[in-house]
């Protein structure tokens, strides 16, 4: 099984920052991309940033500018800075990974797991 634990959520002034981690944990083999999405009450769950292994991000528009994703590959951890944060963003945010992990009887099998979510709270 594949654990993700988020932390670095809280509340914060209008225009203030946050950084967000994911530790994920487990029989893991391989991480083939890690990422944030949020969700907003009453709204869907919106892709935030995504990081693949190889390189390379993918931000939402909304973040763009805002936000910086960054991996500790090492760690198999994922890292959300936040700036500038508006009373927009409050949203719960979730970490996700895809990868690959081994079994208990030795096989590999690919996972797609998610944590519980930290919140952000962005006050006007």
């Amino acid at each position: 099984q594949v654990q993700l634990v988020e932390s670095g959520g809280g509340l914060v002034q209008n225009g203030g920052s946050l950084r967000l981690s994911c530790a994920a944990s487990g029989t893991i083999l391989s991480i083939d991309s890690m990422g944030w999405y949020r969700q907003a009450p009453g709204k869907q769950r919106e892709l935030v940033a995504r990081m693949p292994r190889g390189g390379g991000t993918a931000y939402a528009d909304f973040a763009k500018g805002r936000f910086t994703i960054s991996r500790d590959i090492a760690k198999n951890t994922v890292y959300l800075q936040m700036n500038n944060l508006k009373p927009e963003d409050t949203a719960v945010y979730c970490c996700n990974a895809v990868g690959t992990r081994t079994t208990a009887s030795g096989f590999s099998l690919s996972f797609d797991s998610w944590g519980q979510g930290t919140q952000v709270t962005v006050s006007s």
